[in-house]
């Protein structure tokens, strides 16, 4: 869910530029930051977002530069004329000298060159400033595709890894379940006063292999990479979902680790467990 957009448009003598960032999240966790012409749009802006963004720590931002190299601060010749004459009128009344300097005089009143002017958002920049927001956001979307295409092929790479893993089991099971079987018949002659039956030694022999088998363990496994194959082929939204079958992945990983009694297949149970660790890790990115 990672993901980076920018956009900026020019109207009027002004730049508008949009910029949006999201970072890993199992919610849409939004924020903006909005150039003070632009707040009466908050919500709008928010709605634009959400609708195109399900999931993901958000921050987006939105402010105006002007295009010209200076701008000037207006006088304001108005209140300059307005302080005239109340000075003039303070000096007739108390018969106060004039003041030396009066252009310095009047220009340290308060808001001489202060902006009177109150800026409205008309309905033509609103539109030039929701394409901008429009386009930065389609800019983050087109960015997160692409680290999804890269992601979907880690993800084949780790789901084959794991297939290839399994297959190797398959030459230790039987070598495992002999050693097994004359581990226990090795054990029973170092005690040769002992009597049993062979018959039922050979029952609960395997009983006791039978409980060690892992063959359902592997067909859940290899259903699960499936499983995950399909789910990714069907588009946006299936994040929760594949991670909620990477656990299942693992439970059968951790199953046949608890079964596999041979240091061979335990190594190969490690070695997948590692790959569908790197799965889990970035499953985190999916959407």
């Amino acid at each position: 869910m990672t993901g980076y957009g920018k956009a900026s448009a020019e109207y009027q003598g002004k730049k508008i530029t949009a910029e949006v960032k999201s970072l890993n999240s199992k919610a849409l966790d939004l924020s903006t930051r909005l150039a003070p012409i632009y707040r009466e749009k908050d919500m709008e802006i928010r709605g634009l977002i959400s609708k195109t963004l399900e999931r993901g720590k958000v921050e987006f931002n939105l402010w105006v530069e002007p295009t010209t190299d200076q701008v000037a601060t207006p006088i304001n010749d108005a209140l300059i004329e307005n302080y005239y004459r109340q000075i003039k009128n303070i000096m007739t009344k108390y018969n106060l000298p004039e003041p030396i300097d009066w252009w310095s005089t009047l220009m340290r009143m308060p808001d001489v060159l202060s902006k009177t002017d109150v800026q409205e958002l008309s309905e033509e920049e609103w539109t030039v400033a929701r394409n901008v927001v429009e386009q930065a956001v389609l800019q983050l979307v087109e960015f997160r595709k692409q680290e999804g295409a890269a992601l979907q092929k880690k993800f084949q790479e780790k789901l084959d890894n794991i297939e290839t893993l399994l297959a190797n089991i398959a030459p230790y099971e039987k070598e495992r379940t002999e050693k097994i079987r004359q581990r226990l018949v090795d054990n029973l002659k170092t005690i040769p006063e002992v009597e049993y039956d062979r018959n039922r030694l050979e029952q609960e022999m395997i009983y006791y292999i039978e409980k060690l088998d892992i063959n359902e363990e592997k067909q859940r496994l290899t259903n699960h990479l499936r499983y995950f194959r399909e789910t990714m082929e069907n588009g946006h939204g299936q994040g929760k979902k594949l991670g909620f079958i990477a656990q299942e992945m693992g439970r059968e990983i951790n199953t046949t680790g608890s079964k596999s009694n041979q240091a061979e297949m335990q190594n190969i149970v490690v070695k997948m467990k590692d790959e569908l660790e790197q799965i889990k890790e970035q499953v985190l990115n999916v959407m």
